[in-house]
């Protein structure tokens, strides 16, 4: 029974994201809202829903494990698995953007992080603080794409269903999260407890890789579709918004307590983010090739090998 809440809860959650997308989609579109403003608001928002919930659901039921572990294990899973598959799969080109700003913020946040989870936990004060960054974050991304913005004002998203259909699937994906989210949590923490697993075991592996699979999903069949306009930057702002988003609200909601295990977890993405670094040199004319997304894959399985062995 704990496996089929586990399996239920990725299942809805998936579903429910993507439903999420379309019927924000058909909303804008009614509202005459451009594509480019809906890929970076309603888009966004459904691929990160799932982490989102997840991290909420498992702080309001005194599992702060699962709430942290999964947005530093979503993390990992962003560059090292999704990252790297991608890169096997296609040459991924790096934009200068990504070098200059998106990058060096996403270690500010990633470093920031660190230096308030070393005392055991995360308060509602650092929570405020990291909205306020990312709603920094987010202005200077808008204003650095509005000549992109007035270049495609014009374009419009395509409704594809009626406001009142639209307004019934927004119901329906928000509940969806909710169950989902809440079914994931409860399986997982089942399993652990029946097979001695902690639960900073499960939320960093099986519960994150679970939460990420949209994004995995998105970058593999874009460049199956061989589409050469991925940007790193996409993984670089997702996890720029799940420790400063997700983290922000859900330690504003409850004081998070930190897991001095987990700064071993921390530590890894540390790591694998100055790593991505690395790969990303030379300035303005690298790409993430084979040979760095194989890199970035078995860097990804020795980590979860680590994990599960200790």
């Amino acid at each position: 029974m704990d496996y089929l809440y586990l399996i239920l809860g990725f299942t809805i959650l998936l579903i429910s994201g993507d439903l999420l997308v379309r019927s924000g989609v058909a909303l804008a579109s009614h509202m005459r809202i451009s594509t480019l403003v809906v890929g970076v608001t309603v888009v966004s928002l459904g691929t990160s829903a799932p982490e989102l919930v997840v991290s909420i659901g498992a702080a309001l039921k005194n599992h702060p494990d699962i709430a942290i572990g999964n947005v530093i294990g979503s993390n990992i899973s962003n560059i090292g698995l999704v990252l790297g598959l991608t890169g096997i799969m296609i040459n991924i080109p790096v934009s200068k953007n990504s070098v200059r700003f998106d990058w060096p913020f996403m270690m500010f946040a990633s470093l920031l992080f660190t230096l308030f989870v070393i005392n055991g936990r995360l308060s509602p004060a650092e929570g405020v603080m990291f909205l306020g960054l990312l709603a920094l974050f987010i202005g200077w991304s808008l204003r650095k794409s509005r000549t992109e913005l007035a270049k495609v004002e014009h374009v419009f998203a395509k409704a594809r269903f009626p406001v009142s259909v639209a307004l019934i699937l927004l119901a329906v994906s928000s509940a969806g999260l909710y169950f989902g989210a809440s079914w994931l949590v409860d399986g997982a923490e089942s399993i652990a407890r029946r097979f001695g697993v902690s639960e900073r075991v499960i939320s960093v592996t099986i519960i994150a890789f679970g939460t990420s699979i949209p994004e995995l999903a998105t970058s593999v069949v874009a460049a199956l579709k061989k589409q050469l306009d991925i940007s790193i930057g996409n993984i670089l702002g997702s996890n720029i918004f799940n420790i400063l988003g997700i983290l922000g609200v859900t330690s504003i909601i409850k004081t998070l307590e930190v897991n001095i295990e987990m700064i071993f977890d921390v530590y890894w993405m540390l790591a694998l983010s100055a790593v991505l670094l690395l790969f990303m040199l030379p300035y303005g004319r690298a790409e993430i090739n084979r040979i760095k997304g194989f890199f970035l894959i078995i860097a990804y399985i020795v980590y979860i090998y680590i994990v599960f062995k200790t």
